[in-house]
């Protein structure tokens, strides 16, 4: 089976790439709604978040994402520490649900892949790239955040132009090039390697 990480900056498309996948029978793996399962339901790694990130981390048996947020967000250090604590556990979940399934290949969508070296545990990955501006017009427009949350947010990420040269395939989501064209020419390949 060939692992294939996809990923992208925010406000790409990547999962709805990850979608169009799935729907050609593509398992995929969504890498940050596991992450947030993970650092809720995981009895050690909650622990850990708690112990380094404060009581917080949890409100009434519910992962408090805008507190982490704004911890990590605000400070370099503190996002490498809440990297660092989940991450590994997000790769042996990822490797443990790997084993289970039985397709040619499977995905792995993930925002910061090449942050967390998570691309030397896969055998390809593709980048979905898009402009700029039609990134942060969604950004917006998805989860309601200001023009400078949406940079502050994308400058904690590697650019587009760092991705590339650890890429083995392109995605264009420029609302120009066929979607739908590009994932079936990929799906064609993977699914012959």
């Amino acid at each position: 089976m060939i692992k294939v990480g996809l990923t992208g900056g925010i406000g790409c498309g990547k999962t709805t790439v990850a979608k169009i996948f799935k729907q050609l029978g593509v398992p995929v793996y969504f890498s940050d709604d596991r992450a947030k399962d993970l650092m809720l339901n995981n009895q050690f790694l909650r622990k850990s978040l708690i112990s380094v990130f404060g009581d917080e981390v949890v409100i009434d048996g519910l992962l408090n994402r805008s507190y982490i947020a704004s911890k990590v967000f605000s400070n370099p250090k503190e996002l490498i520490k809440l990297n660092a604590l989940v991450h590994p556990f997000v790769q042996k979940d990822f490797d443990v649900w790997s084993a289970y399934q039985t397709s040619s290949y499977v995905l792995k969508e993930a925002a910061i892949l090449f942050e967390t070296g998570a691309d030397k545990f896969l055998d390809k990955v593709v980048l979905v790239e898009s402009p700029e501006d039609l990134k942060v017009s969604r950004i917006i427009f998805r989860d309601g955040m200001t023009e400078e949350e949406v940079f502050k947010r994308m400058s904690k990420q590697w650019s587009d132009s760092q991705k590339r040269t650890n890429t083995d395939y392109i995605i264009q989501n420029d609302e120009k090039c066929s979607l739908i064209y590009q994932i079936l020419k990929l799906h064609n390949t993977f699914s012959n390697l």
